[in-house]
C-alpha cells in the first residue's frame, strides 16, 4: 500500500482570541478534513498518517481536572481520524509541550517530545518542532529548561487556572512581536539555525534524506549539499496556519511542501 503523510504545523489556536481565531481553526479543520478523506490537497489519496508539529494551541497546559477553554472543535476533528484508523503524531513545540497525557488519552494520538527518524518508502526523514535545537535562541533554551522542569511544573499547576492561563497568554504573545517568525525574518540558508541544525545532524548520518520542522513560521526548502560526494538532503519548514496556512506531503516517497496562492 502507498504511504500518504501529511504535515502541518503552527496554528496557534487561541491567538490572539479565541474569537478571533475560530477562522482559522475552522480552516485546519477543512484541511484535516481534506486529508483524512483524500480531497483538495490530499487528491492523491486519504493520508495513510498525519504529522501535526508543535504549536497547534498558542498555550497549553494540563492541570489535573482542567485544561485550556477552547479547541473542542479541532480536539474532536483529531480524535474523529485517530477513530478512522489513521495514526496522527503530535510532535509538541515550545507553545504545547505542558501535556501530561491527556492528548494520548482522550484523542489517540501518538506523542512526541523529541525529533524522530522515520522512512516512508525510501525517504529517511527527521521529524520534528524544532525548538531549541542548532545555534541561536540562547535565551529560549534557558527558559525551557524552567519549562520542562518538574518542579516548575508542578509550581505552576497550583496557580489558579485564571491567573496562570492569563499570564502564560500574555507571555505568549509578547514573544510574537516579530511578526510571529521565532528568530526573524528569513535573510540566506546559512542564517537558519534549524538549516545549521540540520547540516549538523546530517553530517552524523548521511542516509537522512530530508529534516522536517516547524517553529520558524515560514514554508522553506532549502538543499543540502555533500561537495564531496555530491549527495544532497533537503531541509523542510512548514511554515504556519498564521500567515501561510502551508502543508507538507510525501506521496511515493517524495516530499512536497505546499504553500496556498
Amino acid at each position: 500500500m502507498s504511504e500518504r503523510i501529511h504535515f502541518a504545523s503552527d496554528l496557534h489556536l487561541g491567538s490572539p482570541d479565541l474569537e478571533s481565531s475560530r477562522e482559522r481553526e475552522l480552516m485546519f479543520i477543512d484541511w484535516l478534513n481534506d486529508v483524512s478523506k483524500g480531497q483538495g490537497v490530499a487528491s492523491d489519496g486519504p493520508a495513510t498518517e498525519i504529522h501535526l508539529l508543535g504549536d497547534i494551541f498558542d498555550f497549553w497546559f494540563e492541570y489535573k481536572h482542567v485544561v485550556p477553554k477552547g479547541g473542542v472543535r479541532i480536539l474532536s476533528a483529531i480524535a474523529r481520524i485517530v477513530e478512522s484508523g489513521i495514526p496522527v503524531h503530535y510532535h509538541v513545540g515550545n507553545h504545547d509541550l505542558w501535556t501530561f497525557g491527556y492528548l494520548e488519552s482522550e484523542l489517540g494520538v501518538i506523542l512526541h517530545r523529541e525529533p524522530i527518524v522515520k522512512e516512508f518508502e525510501g525517504l529517511k526523514c527527521l521529524i520534528g518542532h524544532g525548538d531549541g535545537l542548532g545555534p541561536g535562541e540562547r535565551g529560549y533554551k534557558v527558559y525551557k529548561k524552567l519549562y520542562t522542569n518538574r518542579v516548575c511544573q508542578f509550581l505552576f499547576r497550583w496557580i489558579h487556572p485564571d491567573i496562570g492561563i492569563s499570564l502564560a497568554n500574555y507571555f505568549s504573545g509578547s514573544s510574537r512581536k516579530s511578526g510571529g517568525k521565532s528568530g526573524g525574518g528569513y535573510t540566506t540558508a546559512e542564517g537558519e539555525y534549524l538549516y545549521q541544525h540540520s547540516l549538523e545532524e546530517w553530517k552524523k548520518d548521511r542516509s537522512i534524506d530530508c529534516f522536517v520542522f516547524g517553529h520558524r513560521h515560514i514554508p522553506l526548502d532549502l538543499e543540502l549539499k555533500d561537495d564531496k560526494t555530491e549527495r544532497t538532503a533537503r531541509y523542510i519548514n512548514i511554515g504556519d496556519w498564521i500567515n501561510h496556512f502551508s502543508s507538507a506531503k510525501i506521496i511515493d516517497g517524495k516530499m512536497i511542501l505546499h504553500v496556498p496562492e
